[in-house]
């Protein structure tokens, strides 16, 4: 089985914000398979299940706060016998301008606390990831404001066709592998 985490934090006060990018492509991804998201009462996550590409496919999006992240992916990951390299990882990344994707089959945190806990519940890096970018913090602006923060009018066109592109990766990872979806997304 597959396994596609979106990161997030719950809640709607952070409903629309940079940090929730992840939960925004999971749904689209969500939407198109026609798989609706439940909450797990064995697990801190929004569950949902479906089958494309001829792969069975289980969409995460954690419902601990972003810090918390790997508390309830890791016991997913367990349970389901799913190596890490087999967990694709949407996640936010303020080192990229608003709307660029980078794929990734690895690598660090690079100071994002979702993908710390993540790394240190799964114990490796090495699981891929899409990267979405949400902006760089604005100059005497301090972080968490920044990634907490909504997007500005005229970021938020560019966000949507980014979650539509991110959705388009992950399938792509999904149905022709990683580096077929990095030769088409990463740029």
């Amino acid at each position: 089985m597959k396994i596609v985490v979106g990161l997030g934090n719950p809640g709607r006060k952070y409903e629309g914000t940079r940090h929730n990018i992840g939960f925004e492509v999971v749904d689209e991804v969500a939407r198109r398979v026609e798989a609706e998201f439940r909450r797990s009462w064995r697990y801190p996550a929004e569950l949902a299940e479906a089958v494309f590409g001829g792969e069975r496919v289980l969409l995460i999006k954690p419902r601990t706060y972003m810090n918390l992240s790997g508390d309830a992916v890791a016991p997913l990951v367990r349970q389901k016998g799913t190596a890490p390299a087999g967990v694709l990882v949407v996640v936010d990344d303020v080192e990229l301008a608003c709307g660029r994707l980078r794929l990734r089959a690895e690598g660090r945190a690079g100071g994002h606390n979702g993908l710390k806990s993540l790394i240190e519940r799964l114990g490796t890096d090495a699981f891929p990831r899409v990267r979405v970018g949400v902006g760089r913090v604005p100059e005497g602006r301090e972080l968490v404001p920044h990634v907490l923060g909504r997007f500005a009018p005229e970021e938020r066109e560019v966000m949507a066709q980014a979650v539509t592109r991110a959705a388009d990766a992950v399938m792509m990872v999904i149905t022709d592998g990683l580096e077929r979806a990095q030769n088409t997304f990463n740029g």
